[in-house]
């Protein structure tokens, strides 16, 4: 249970009373946890997705919806995704890579990568059939959590110093990576039949690719790394659905 808390506590802005999940050691075996906590969040975001759709046209509710999926981790993996942006577009060697990353300051490719993943999700929610929304919706915030396990499994950390996500590394395993792989396509046959599966497999394809872009511009993972995977594997569940409805 306080493992469980402390992936909570991490991942969302759920304010929890006490200090269950608050100990540096329950936060470094969250991992396991992580997908459990994209199950919740994927729940309450279809049940905001449909009250939208229900009061508005599609193009505000998938926009509101969207704003909505920041909100829950509080734009945690958002800042991961610009830091990640201005570090990799920089044409740099890797040590400064991994400086221009630790810089809180964002540039400009950070602001374009930010505004690119949103306007990715907005587009393909609103193009998609109504009725169909929550289930992609329900499937997103799944694929950004199991894509952090998927990758700490994968991808050493860069750092050698250490950093904010190298608690993370003390008890990773690799049957971690099995079991967010099997739980995201469960998830996506339950969700949504063909199209949900197609949707986890497209996510988890997505996070391999990224994994190696990561290796190969920094030879391994950080906290900032973790956080593009997580928000650009995201929009994978939203793309693959949409084109499965255009096409099919």
């Amino acid at each position: 249970m306080k493992t469980f808390l402390a992936a909570l506590r991490f991942l969302t802005v759920v304010p929890l009373p006490g200090k269950w999940g608050t100990a540096e050691e329950d936060l470094g075996r969250s991992v396991v946890f992580f997908p459990a906590v994209g199950l919740l969040a994927g729940a309450a975001a279809a049940a905001l997705a449909c009250g939208l759709l229900a009061l508005l046209p599609q193009a505000p509710a998938s926009a509101l919806i969207v704003i909505g999926l920041v909100a829950v981790s509080g734009g945690l993996h958002l800042d991961g995704l610009s830091d990640t942006a201005d570090g990799f577009f920089s044409s740099r060697p890797r040590k400064r890579i991994l400086e221009i990353m630790k810089d809180s300051h964002i540039g400009a490719m950070g602001v374009i990568a930010i505004v690119s993943v949103m306007l990715l999700k907005v587009a393909a929610l609103a193009s998609m059939p109504a009725e169909h929304v929550w289930r992609a919706v329900f499937m997103m915030p799944i694929a950004g959590r199991c894509a952090l396990v998927i990758t700490i499994g994968l991808l050493p950390y860069a750092r050698p110093e250490g950093g904010l996500a190298a608690i993370f590394y003390r008890k990773r395993s690799g049957l971690d990576i099995l079991r967010a792989s099997l739980l995201l396509c469960v998830a996506g046959w339950f969700i949504a039949g063909v199209e949900g599966l197609a949707a986890g497999a497209g996510s988890i394809f997505v996070t391999l690719a990224f994994a190696a872009y990561t290796y190969r511009k920094t030879g391994g993972a950080t906290g900032d790394t973790l956080g593009a995977a997580c928000e650009i594997v995201e929009t994978a569940p939203a793309l693959v659905m949409c084109g499965w409805y255009f096409y099919n």
